[in-house]
C-alpha cells in the first residue's frame, strides 16, 4: 500500500457520565455538527429511562450499556467472489466494529419509531433493546441467521 494507515482518533470521555462510549454514541446521533442538541436528547432519553430502570433496580447508564450489548452482533456475512460465483461468507467482527454497528442500528431504528421527540423515540428503542425486542434486536437476529445459513462457505474466509 502506498499510504500509511491513518491514526486512530481517541474520543474524549463526556463531561456528565465520564464515558467514551457515550461520546461515540452522541457523535453518531449528531446531525449537521449540532452536538449540544444530540447530547441534550441523549440525556433526556437517559432521564426517561431512569423511571423505568428504577423498577428494574439498574442504573440508567448500565441499562443503556446492557441494551447496546443485547443488540451487538458477533458475526456478519461478507461477499466473496470465488470462480465467478459470489458467496456470502460468515466472518467474526472486530470489537470496534461490533460497537459501531450496534450504535448505528440503535439510532437508525430509534429514528424510524413514531413519537414526539428524538429523546422519547431513543428511550423507547433502548428499553425494547434491553428487553431483547425491537427493530435493532431483530436486525442482530437476522445477521446471525444469515451467518448460520451460510456456515458451509466459512472455508472461503479472507
Amino acid at each position: 500500500m502506498r499510504k500509511s494507515k491513518p491514526k486512530k482518533r481517541i474520543a474524549l470521555p463526556d463531561p456528565k457520565f465520564n464515558d467514551t462510549l457515550v461520546t461515540r454514541f452522541v457523535n453518531e446521533l449528531m446531525y449537521d455538527g449540532k452536538k449540544s442538541i444530540a447530547y441534550k436528547s441523549f440525556c433526556e432519553a437517559i432521564e426517561l429511562i431512569t423511571k423505568k430502570s428504577k423498577e428494574a433496580g439498574v442504573e440508567p447508564l448500565d441499562f443503556w450499556k446492557k441494551a447496546l450489548e443485547n443488540i451487538t452482533p458477533e458475526v456478519e456475512v461478507k461477499s466473496r467472489r470465488v470462480g465467478g460465483a459470489t458467496f456470502q461468507v460468515p466472518t467474526e467482527i472486530r470489537q470496534d466494529r461490533k460497537i459501531s454497528i450496534s450504535i448505528k442500528n440503535l439510532i437508525e431504528f430509534a429514528r424510524k419509531r413514531s413519537g414526539r421527540s428524538m429523546s422519547e423515540k431513543l428511550s423507547a428503542e433502548i428499553i425494547s433493546a434491553y428487553n431483547s425486542e425491537g427493530g435493532a434486536f431483530k436486525r442482530k437476529e437476522d445477521i446471525h441467521r444469515m451467518a448460520e445459513a451460510n456456515k458451509a462457505f466459512s472455508h472461503f474466509r479472507f
